[in-house]
């Protein structure tokens, strides 16, 4: 055995998983955890993840990186058959996993630049992910996370061009740019772009590229430039995932948020008026501290409203040394069903979205099992097995709760 990685939390762990295994060639005998921080949950899986290894490979060196262990090196190099803790800008180092290196966790709050890396391919992934983004500059009262990845670093714009070039050229039909803050993309850069005329210019240089998507965005800071490409640019998916957090402006306020709900409203309506049909999602934190049943019913009402049909649900978890977690908390259990209200509320916004696709021609990208995503993201099942990685055009037969169902046209 070489190197097995387990990789916990976003798409640019995803990315940067597949970096270090590219760095990490010629290592022997050895797991690599990527940590995320974002919940107690995702930690709590990372733990048990480790604590298997190390119970079923009792001689497997384990090396812990991520969010997590960046945050509290200290408790994750105790853990059984730990050999070493790397911090996110050491996990992306050469020299981190030369011969004989040991843990190293730098201060990722002095970080200034991002490393360029190039990844050629996704292991068991059919489409590619590419960092465009590191750190955050904003202080949200619920998240840890500006600490573990320390402030905005924008990539270079050709940097960029170059590794959407090469995973294109390896085959990849869908490029997702991500970060951890990527509407914060560019003012550290020479002339400040947006994240808009990124794209614009990166859309340019690789024309070759068929299909283009974001991850999660910010709703306070869509640029002019990216407006304007939701309204012509027939490559950059029509698919809008918001990090919303919430429907309330009491709670949202208190997150220290930088939008309000009529804001939120505001970009879901221009962006099905620039993009008729545009499939658009939520991040959302149920039972934050202080969330009355009033309040909650807020954010409830605003899934409804604004007929949301992919929402990613999170119970609130509290992070030790974010000012949420001195904030008046809200029972578990009360979290839990707040959850899965708003969940149920998404499902049945999905299904509606669902039934509306039924008839349609689409284009899909194949996935393992028959399965695959459409342009808008939807989940689809096809009716005959297809080699992941390929773009084809299906009808949409019928839906299920959760997907579309679809023959190849």
């Amino acid at each position: 055995m070489t190197v097995d990685i387990l990789t916990f939390g976003c798409r640019l762990n995803i990315y940067e998983s597949e970096v270090m295994r590219g760095l990490s060639v010629g290592v022997t005998d050895t797991v690599i955890v990527n940590t995320c921080a974002v919940t107690a949950e995702a930690e709590r899986q990372a733990r048990q993840a480790i604590r298997k290894v190390a119970r079923e490979r009792p001689g497997v060196r384990i090396v812990v990186t991520g969010c997590a262990a960046q945050i509290d090196p200290a408790s994750w190099a105790a853990m059984p058959n730990v050999d070493r803790v790397l911090g996110n800008d050491d996990k992306l180092k050469p020299e981190s996993w030369l011969p004989g290196a040991g843990s190293a966790v730098s201060d990722i709050m002095a970080a200034r630049e991002t490393a360029a890396h190039l990844v050629t391919e996704f292991a068991s992934r059919a489409r590619a992910f590419v960092q465009v983004q590191q750190g955050c500059d904003h202080r949200c009262t619920f998240c840890i996370i500006p600490f573990g990845r320390g402030p905005n670093r924008s990539v270079p714009i050709g940097v960029i061009a170059d590794q959407v070039r090469t995973l294109v050229a390896s085959g990849y039909q869908e490029v997702v740019l991500t970060g951890v803050d990527v509407a914060s993309y560019g003012p550290d850069l020479p002339g400040a772009p947006s994240l808009g005329q990124m794209i614009r210019r990166v859309l340019r240089a690789v024309p070759e590229l068929p299909r283009l998507r974001l991850s999660s965005i910010d709703p306070a800071a869509i640029d002019d430039d990216l407006w304007r490409l939701i309204a012509e640019e027939p490559r950059l998916m029509p698919h809008l995932h918001l990090s919303l957090q919430a429907g309330s402006d009491l709670i949202l306020k208190r997150m220290r948020r930088r939008h309000l709900r009529a804001d939120a409203m505001a970009v879901v309506e221009r962006a099905r008026d620039l993009r008729p049909g545009i499939a658009i999602g939520a991040d959302l934190i149920a039972g934050f501290p202080t969330e009355t049943d009033a309040l909650f019913d807020d954010t409830l009402r605003f899934v409804q409203e604004a007929a949301l049909p992919y929402l990613h649900v999170f119970p609130y978890s509290e992070r030790p040394g974010t000012p949420a977690a001195r904030m008046p908390s809200v029972a578990k259990p009360v979290r839990k069903a707040r959850a899965a209200a708003l969940r149920a509320a998404g499902l049945v916004e999905a299904r509606r979205f669902f039934a509306g696709q039924i008839g349609q021609v689409v284009s899909l990208l194949t996935e393992a099992d028959q399965s695959g995503h459409t342009e808008h993201f939807a989940p689809v099942r096809l009716a005959q097995p297809m080699a992941p990685g390929r773009l084809v055009r299906a009808i949409v037969t019928g839906s299920t709760e959760d997907m579309l169902l679809a023959e190849a046209a």
